[in-house]
C-alpha cells in the first residue's frame, strides 16, 4: 500500500520536521502511524517529500525527510464547470473528479439547478466543495490540489466567458451527435468541460455556450447523472491526453 499523503503549507527546508495541527492529529491519532513508517508531505503546488516517522507525540509526528520531488503543473489544464446539484450529488462529483485529475472546478448556477447558492449559504457550500476536493486529493496522492474557483455560483455568462477563453471547450449534452472520444483536443492551454445539473442544460444555455465556442459532445447512448458525467468525461480525456 502506498504511503499516506498529508498537506502542509510549505515543504520543510530542513531534513527534520514536526507534523502538527490537524494533519499531525490525523496522522498520529487517526491513522496511528508508528516509528519507521513512511508518509508523503505535499504543498498542493507540485512539491512532495517522502519522510520517515522517527517519534510519535500527542497529535504530532517527528519526521526525517528522505527525498523531495516536484511535479510540473498538468498541461493541458482540465477545468469543469459543474452544474450545482441538490443534496450530496455535487460533493460526490467533486470527489470523483478530483480522484481522476480535474485541475479546477467552477460551480455553475445553471437555469435548471434546483439548488441556488446565495449569500453566506453559497460561501459555505463552496467551502464544502473545496474541503471535499482537498480530502480527495490527499486520498489519491495528488501533488497538485485542484482549485474550486469563481463566485459561490457562477452565472452562465461567466461560464461562457471561460468557454470563449479556453483552448478547447466541450459541453456534455445527451442530444449531441459527436462523441467526446473523437473530437480534436488541444495539446496545451485550458480544456473546459461543461456539465449540466440534474435537469440538464437548457436550449438557451446550450446556444449561448456554443456561440462562445463550446462543442456539444456526448459520452455514449446512456444518460449519466450529473454526479457521474464529469468523472466519466475526465476519464476519456485523461486517456486521450496521455495522463493515464
Amino acid at each position: 500500500m502506498s504511503a499516506p499523503l498529508f498537506l502542509v503549507g510549505s515543504l520543510p527546508p530542513a531534513d527534520s520536521y514536526t507534523l502538527a495541527g490537524p494533519e499531525g492529529h490525523h496522522a498520529a491519532t487517526v491513522q496511528r502511524l508508528r516509528v519507521g513508517e513512511e508518509l508523503l508531505l505535499a504543498d498542493g503546488r507540485g512539491g512532495t517529500a517522502t519522510a520517515e516517522v522517527v517519534s510519535v507525540g500527542k497529535g504530532t509526528l517527528d519526521l526525517t525527510v528522505t527525498s523531495r520531488r516536484y511535479a510540473d503543473p498538468p498541461d493541458p489544464r482540465l477545468v469543469v464547470a459543474q452544474g450545482i446539484a441538490k443534496g450530496d450529488r455535487g460533493e460526490l462529483a467533486v470527489q470523483a473528479m478530483t480522484e481522476v485529475g480535474v485541475d479546477e472546478i467552477v460551480p455553475w448556477a445553471a437555469a435548471r439547478s434546483v439548488v441556488q447558492w446565495r449569500g453566506e449559504r453559497g460561501g459555505r457550500a463552496r467551502d464544502k466543495w473545496a474541503a471535499t476536493a482537498r480530502e480527495a486529493a490527499k486520498q489519491s496522492r495528488r501533488p497538485w490540489l485542484p482549485v474550486v474557483s469563481g463566485d459561490p455560483s457562477c452565472s452562465t455568462a461567466q461560464v461562457a466567458d471561460r468557454v470563449g477563453a479556453a483552448a478547447g471547450a466541450y459541453v456534455l449534452h445527451e442530444e449531441a451527435s459527436v462523441p467526446l472520444s473523437r473530437v480534436d483536443l488541444p495539446t496545451d492551454g485550458e480544456i473546459v468541460l461543461v456539465i449540466g445539473p440534474e435537469g440538464g442544460i437548457s436550449p438557451d444555455e446550450l446556444a449561448r455556450l456554443a456561440a462562445a465556442g463550446g462543442v456539444p459532445v456526448r459520452l455514449g447512448p446512456e444518460v449519466l447523472r450529473t454526479s457521474t458525467a464529469g468523472v466519466a468525461a475526465l476519464s476519456v480525456l485523461a486517456a486521450r491526453l496521455g495522463r493515464w
